[in-house]
């Protein structure tokens, strides 16, 4: 009797699956919300330099002040970040009688002595209330702040994933969750009240750690917790609910223009999440593993009590339940690293490539998700237009696993996606059709997320799969930490990120060529297995194709042979008749 077995004596699909896995998903429909952030509380408002200290008494208007003081850019809009040195009064006297504007081409060359924003900003906060980049001034020389606050914060995902996981595997899943929601509570309610931008971006690292470990734990638990034949359902239902939490962070922050209330909204229902994490119940699977099948026991007629099936689960011992996992426990004695994925050619070939598909698609995923207002279309639309175009991408592409194929899906999923961003870059700032190709990219993006994660679990053998998908996903935070970054590239070369952007996907899409296909294919359990599957050469494959197809040619050629002899006799016979 297999573990699963156990399960469906207590009950695999009933009332307490359903309550568990709903519980642990609650919390996901927030992680977009955490990760996204960035775009609401670093939205850049439209600013230019105070006006001189000695115009602080004057009688003019803010219009007025804002003429003298600063000069105009090569689109008619104020500098943001120069100013003169001295009020330009004759241009007051000038606007009065003539356009200001052709005035100011005219008269603002390079004659005109020009200076930094020495007394500080003056913010346009009609859109916001206020936002980190307004209360710190991360404007001009300290713009780059605002992509490192994005980076920070992936690099706690990066280190939570490595540190949670590790210790979830030496204390259990069901405790981390508790430490990693109750984290979460704290650090984001510390990030809203923060005092400093270094201390925002601690705070926000803390975040980024306890999201990895809410989101590692939690997924671990719903599936040790349900059967194989839903997982696949559970599996894509969890995915939406990031989806889903898009357009719910779209939805606060609209209503929630403040930033530091936005944060706090987007982290207090972590409290309660780690108030009703205290009812799950500790993987069955795990305890066993770990000696403590008495307590695995209990866990396990606790599911059938609340499934109704308290007779069948006190049916259950300790000589069953250690049977169940003899396989597993047999398993785990076995001493393997992340080494073993580099140390085969099939298996370093595979990581290699695997590594660039995670690691391209997660980096063009936060590029473009997380720099919303380079499109010219209001942010809160756009986060609801990037968010539901998750849903049909999932779906195609689900379907496309189904009948073309894990292979060919992954690469025309990323290939689309670089081809989309590339178009971009010859598209002109503010027309409809750059935001269009924009939400192409990020939904073949988000297609290429869905693929990747079933396809990587296919393609690990069962003996290292847990560390071949840590170290894709390890690659996949690297992406995200450094694709804020390349946005600096920006006041450099303004074409060159987009560059990258769609260039890393194409690339990538390229190498996933070399991937095996795993449509219809038993999983490997071993490195053996891999390495064994990759011996048939291209060849043999061909060959036996060739001899399959010729069978089947020459039994459809019999077969339409007969089919024409048996029409020949009816057709004489009619005659006859």
């Amino acid at each position: 009797m297999a573990f699963g077995d156990l399960l469906e004596q207590v009950g695999a699909t009933g009332r307490f699956q359903v309550l568990h896995v709903t519980f642990l998903c609650l919390p996901m429909f927030m992680m977009a919300s955490q990760n996204l952030l960035q775009n609401f509380v670093a939205a850049v408002p439209p600013h230019y330099c105070s006006e001189h200290r000695n115009l602080s008494q004057s009688q003019l208007s803010p219009e007025e002040a804002l003429l003298i003081t600063v000069p105009l850019d090569k689109s008619g809009k104020p500098e943001r970040c120069q100013r003169y040195i001295a009020p330009q009064w004759h241009l007051l006297a000038k606007n009065r009688t003539s356009n200001p504007e052709e005035e100011e081409n005219t008269d603002s060359g390079f004659d005109v002595d020009l200076q930094g924003c020495t007394d500080g900003w003056s913010y346009n906060m009609t859109e916001m209330t206020s936002t980190i980049i307004s209360d710190w001034h991360l404007v001009c020389d300290l713009r780059p702040l605002k992509q490192m606050a994005q980076t920070i914060y992936m690099g706690g995902v990066l280190v939570g994933s490595i540190v949670f996981g590790s210790l979830a595997d030496r204390y259990g899943r069901r405790i981390l969750v508790l430490i990693s929601n109750l984290v979460m509570a704290i650090g984001g309610t510390c990030a809203a009240f923060s005092t400093s931008f270094s201390l925002f971006c601690l705070f926000r690292f803390v975040c980024g750690m306890a999201l990895s470990g809410s989101g590692l734990n939690s997924l671990s638990l719903i599936l040790e917790w349900i059967p194989t034949r839903v997982r696949t359902v559970v599996g894509t239902g969890t995915g939406y609910c990031y989806t889903i939490g898009q357009l719910i962070l779209a939805a606060i922050a609209y209503f929630t223009r403040d930033w530091r209330r936005l944060t706090l909204a987007v982290s207090l229902p972590f409290y309660v999440s780690f108030l009703y994490s205290w009812w799950f119940l500790e993987s069955a699977r795990w305890l066993v593993l770990k000696n403590k099948s008495e307590q695995a026991l209990k866990n396990l007629k606790s599911v059938a009590r609340i499934n109704g099936r308290s007779e069948e689960g006190n049916k259950i011992d300790l000589e069953m339940l250690q049977e169940s996992m003899k396989k597993e426990l047999s398993c785990s004695q076995g001493s393997y690293s992340m080494l073993d994925l580099f140390r085969t050619p099939t298996m370093r070939t595979m990581t290699i490539c695997l590594s660039a598909v995670w690691l391209s698609t997660s980096f063009a995923y936060y590029g473009l998700a997380m720099d919303l207002q380079k499109f010219g279309v209001d942010i809160y639309l756009i986060q609801v237009i990037f968010g539901a175009v998750d849903i049909p991408a999932k779906v195609v592409i689900t379907l496309s696993m189904c009948f073309a194929g894990r292979r060919p899906s992954q690469c025309a999923a990323l290939i689309m996606a670089g081809v989309a961003i590339l178009l971009n870059l010859v598209v002109p700032y503010g027309m409809l059709s750059r935001t269009c190709l924009a939400v192409v990219g990020k939904g073949c993006l988000a297609a290429s997320f869905s693929c990747c994660y079933l396809y990587a679990g296919e393609l690990f053998p069962t003996v290292i799969r847990q560390s071949g998908m840590g170290w894709v996903s390890m690659m996949a935070r690297i992406g995200a930490m450094v694709a804020p970054m390349v946005l600096l590239l920006d006041d450099y070369i303004p074409w060159l990120p987009g560059l990258i952007y769609g260039g890393a996907p194409i690339l990538s899409g390229v190498a996933a060529i070399f991937l095996p296909e795993t449509l219809g294919v038993p999983l490997p359990d071993t490195i053996q297995d891999v390495e064994d599957s990759a011996s048939l050469n291209s060849s043999d494959v061909c060959m036996n194709n060739w001899k399959m197809f010729s069978i089947e040619a020459s039994s459809q050629v019999k077969t339409l042979a007969v089919a024409n002899e048996i029409n020949h006799l009816n057709t004489q016979l009619h005659c006859v008749l």
